[in-house]
């Protein structure tokens, strides 16, 4: 389903309010006082103490002074708050119904699809009922039960905001044991894993990876990678720190390679950054002699070079400006920015290459070019420590640069600085007053200093390391020592506009992808992140034993073009983005891999799905959007079967791991596991049952014994165990597989086995009431393949309706079988198999049933798709029946009200 483009909270609309605030107190007495007597006498019947006083709230708790209040939050619940109003939704599956909504000016707590409470409010409102929650706990209000919390809610929210529904909605969330009373920290709690459990849907359903692990090429030992660049046909170039230039393929093969530095030199020359002049066709190399050498692409011949520099160029970048016309950058090791502005370039190249060489080079020292009229020297003295980092930002007609000094950690200045004749003869004066301290410098002059008005500096604690500029958010970020990546506005300084904590060591790139709007970034212990901008979470992290880098890192390159990450340590590694495929909008899939089990929760109108990826997803019935989901559920193993308890509020699930899970699945927390202490077996059904007023979920799979695990909302231990067997199930028990079960209350149970036998269960004592075995016929269509054909009973149920009616002789349970037939027992009667008859005209393979509330009406679905409905209200009463019951609506699409009803008679396996 295609997302819309997320719309400002409806919390950020301006709104002035005023109102006289009493207490908390008073309005419950009052809303109980106005109540009916009966209602009156229902509510005191409850334990608890009664009120004496009602001391006054004040204002400011609600209102005023929220900075006290503020303090008093937990950190983690006032960043999500934050978070939560930069934001719509963290999902964002409802804005096309906002939209439409405000269109026709709907009020949201009207509409049927309005807004839930957790995403309404705002972190004012969230201080106002953490005042009232302390005011009701100071009074004697321990706990809150519905009426109260609706009340507290409308109070604090407003009345006109949220509606009945949606309160009770938020309650029922909260109190997922169905205890009828929430505390403050209860609230806090499902609110903050509210919050998470967004985020973690948010991120996938982003879908952005790196495929794992990276592609490695082993290049020969020696000197580290300094630096990657990479063409417009995507070639990559590598520049290793002993003069080592090699080209390679988006696919890590080498093309060409040759070491420029001649190995004649008395000591070595070191290279310490590279750039690429396009137009001309020629590499810049910056070497640790202070030269500046210019190589051509195409055969690696020496050009020319500039040498005599006043620094050691340390990071060097270049922008062609105008035809003929370009600009050269070099940092160096004593925190200036130095600029190189060229005219005529073709020509100027061309007679400097002319010049006397020097080293197998044609030689022009830095002196002499600053002397050309076609050349125009800067240098301005930036930084208090070597520069880190530096680009130029045609974008922004500035140059930023970074490095370890906190004070000036990210500067972004002019290229000519300032051209206030005001600020010019301030700066001849400065100079005429510091005459004594410039005798002993060079013919260049010593670097000036930019205007106050002519840069922006950025003060970071433990400076910069890398930084990255995307224009078209008007975002900066920033990483170093301290492993935070900053988020900034490039024209305010004063403080970050997000912070981004994750790494564990310093981060050594970062890189903006403006078509993916995301963060990459990637720190010294090799471990590599991919950030939403929008929301400010981590999407993606892939450490060191993920990915497979090894080593220490020395370069970082994103390659836009092919949306991959290059990364050179002892050997090169390319990360490959991957991206989730757009959906097919013809084409409705609603989960990744298989569906295996899915139920309709009529408490929320939800339907909950589970698929063989151990992902759950939260449907809502009426619209059918998705809601929610989490992952990862049975740690990757598939979910097999699912049920909820009676309340509607935890979801149980079973899986391939052979553990039951207990869930608030509106949030995704998981609250309980349930499992066997020796061997694990596969789980394949559960279901939720209440025994002489104890309440217990029982599965069924391959270990062929019944389980049974008590549940209690007391139990505080995380890991619980079954309870002790039947000693029926033990000794005369399924002999195959348990592939289904079936409860009717208040004490028959139902298991079905992959043998085709069917047992018949006493709850409250343990002990088997009846046995059946599924007849394989052996008409002539099968006698030639009947040894073949399985005959595993995979789908039991009951017609409790019938069941009530003891000594009845009517059919009171239903089971698929083998070779498409479905099958009607006796509970009651010397011949159990009262019919059988195949829904299916091709004899498929019966995977689902269900019937109705009333037992009226029967749904069978088949192996092919085709859906079935039977009349079976006067079917199987009394004697064998050799007809087929009436066929009500055949095909693979069922009238909407027809499925509806199988929705909401919440079957174990709906269609």
């Amino acid at each position: 389903m295609p997302l819309r483009r997320k719309m400002r909270p409806s919390s950020a609309s301006g709104r002035l309010e005023t109102s006289v605030l009493s207490s908390i107190l008073n309005e419950l007495r009052e809303s109980t006082d106005t109540t009916d007597p009966l209602s009156r006498r229902a509510q005191t019947s409850l334990g608890g103490p009664r009120l004496q006083t009602a001391s006054l709230v004040s204002r400011s708790s609600f209102s005023g002074d929220t900075q006290e209040e503020t303090a008093q939050f937990p950190e983690w619940l006032m960043k999500e708050f934050i978070k939560g109003q930069q934001r719509s939704h963290s999902i964002g599956l409802m804005e096309n119904i906002l939209e439409s909504e405000r269109a026709h000016h709907v009020s949201p707590s009207r509409s049927p699809w309005k807004r839930k409470i957790e995403q309404q409010i705002t972190l004012e409102q969230l201080q106002k009922l953490h005042a009232a929650f302390q005011e009701l706990e100071m009074n004697g209000y321990k706990y809150l039960d519905i009426e109260n919390f609706k009340h507290t809610v409308k109070k604090c929210m407003g009345s006109h905001n949220v509606n009945d529904e949606q309160i009770e909605t938020l309650f029922m969330k909260i109190d997922y044991s169905a205890s009828g009373k929430i505390q403050w920290n209860d609230f806090c709690t499902y609110i903050h894993l509210e919050y998470t459990g967004q985020d973690r849907s948010c991120a996938q359903l982003k879908g952005i990876t790196f495929s794992l692990p990276a592609t490695i090429q082993e290049i020969p030992y020696g000197e580290p990678v300094v630096c990657i660049c990479s063409l417009s046909n995507s070639t990559l170039i590598t520049a290793r720190e002993d003069g080592t230039i090699s080209f390679w393929s988006p696919q890590l093969k080498q093309k060409r390679s040759k070491m420029m530095f001649e190995k004649t030199h008395k000591k070595s020359k070191w290279l310490m950054d590279f750039t690429i002049m396009t137009p001309y066709n020629k590499l810049i190399l910056g070497t640790g002699d202070r030269e500046l050498q210019f190589y051509e692409i195409s055969n690696f011949e020496p050009y020319l070079q500039i040498s005599g520099l006043e620094a050691i160029p340390l990071n060097v970048d270049y922008c062609y400006t105008h035809p003929d016309e370009c600009m050269i950058f070099y940092g160096d090791d004593q925190g200036c920015v130095n600029i190189l502005l060229l005219q005529s370039v073709g020509e100027l190249l061309r007679t400097w290459n002319k010049l006397p060489k020097m080293e197998h080079l044609p030689n022009v020292s830095l002196e002499r070019a600053a002397l050309s009229p076609n050349v125009t020297y800067i240098r301005w003295k930036v930084h208090g420590d070597w520069v880190a980092q530096l680009n130029y930002y045609d974008s922004m007609k500035a140059v930023i640069s970074a490095s370890s000094h906190e004070s000036t950690a990210l500067v972004i200045g002019c290229v000519v600085g300032a051209t206030n004749i005001e600020q010019q003869m301030k700066e001849i004066k400065e100079r005429r007053n510091d005459s004594k301290a410039r005798k002993g410098q060079a013919t260049l002059g010593a670097p000036s200093s930019r205007a106050e008005g002519d840069q922006i500096v950025f003060r970071v604690h433990k400076g910069v390391k890398t930084f990255a500029l995307s224009k078209k958010n008007n975002l900066i970020i920033t990483g170093g020592m301290d492993r935070i990546i900053r988020m900034w506005n490039p024209y305010m300084p004063g403080r970050p506009t997000g912070m981004l904590r994750s790494h564990m060591a310093p981060i050594f790139y970062v890189y903006i992808s403006d078509e993916d709007n995301k963060i990459f970034s990637m720190s010294t212990d090799n471990t590599v992140k991919i950030w939403d901008i929008e929301n400010q979470s981590c999407l993606f992290t892939a450490y060191s034993k993920n990915n497979g880098i090894k080593g220490d890192l020395s370069a970082c390159h994103y390659i836009s073009s092919i949306r991959s990450l290059c990364v050179a340590t002892d050997a090169l590694a390319v990360l490959h983005l991957r991206l989730s495929s757009p959906p097919d909008p013809n084409l409705v899939i609603s989960h990744k891999e298989p569906v295996l089990c899915c139920k309709y929760n009529k408490v929320f109108r939800h339907v909950v799905s589970c698929s063989e990826g151990s992902v759950v997803k939260v449907w809502d019935f009426e619209s059918g959007k998705h809601l929610f989901e989490f992952g990862n559920a049975h740690g990757g193993s598939a979910i097999t079967c699912l049920t909820f308890d009676h309340s509607g509020r935890r979801l149980i699930t079973g899986g391939r791991d052979g553990c039951l899970k207990i869930w608030n699945y509106n949030n995704g927390h998981c609250l309980h596991t349930l499992k066997r202490e020796d061997k694990c077996e596969e789980i394949c059904d559960c279901t939720y049952v209440e025994v002489n007023r104890n309440k217990y979920i029982i599965s069924v799979g391959w270990d062929r014994k019944i389980n049974m695990f008590y549940d209690s909302t007391d139990n505080f231990y995380h890991l619980q165990k079954p309870q002790a067997h039947w000693q029926d199930d033990l000794s005369l028990g399924h002999k195959e597989d348990i592939l289904c079960i079936a409860q009717c209350p208040p004490t028959l149970l139902a298991t079905s086995s992959y043998d085709g036998e069917i047992i018949v269960w006493n709850m409250i004592s343990g002990r088997i009431r009846h046995k059946f075995h599924t007849p394989v016929l052996t008409s002539s269509v099968y006698t030639k393949t009947s040894q073949a054909v399985e005959a595993s009973v995979t789908q039991v149920l009951f017609l409790k309706t019938r069941v009530m009616k003891y000594e009845s002789a009517a059919s009171s349970l239903i089971s698929n079988g083998p070779q498409g037939y479905v099958h009607f027992w006796s509970l009651f009667s010397e011949d159990p198999l009262v019919a059988s008859f195949t829904p299916s005209r091709e004899k498929s393979m019966i995977s689902s049933i269900a019937v109705t509330a009333d037992d009226s009406y029967l749904y069978a679905a088949d192996k092919d798709g085709n859906v079935y409905v039977h009349d079976i209200k006067e079917y199987a009463l009394q004697d064998p029946e050799q007809e087929t019951p009436k066929c009500t609506c055949m095909g693979k699409y069922i009238l909407a009200e027809q499925l509806k009803l199988v929705w909401k008679q919440s079957v174990r396996r709906p269609v």
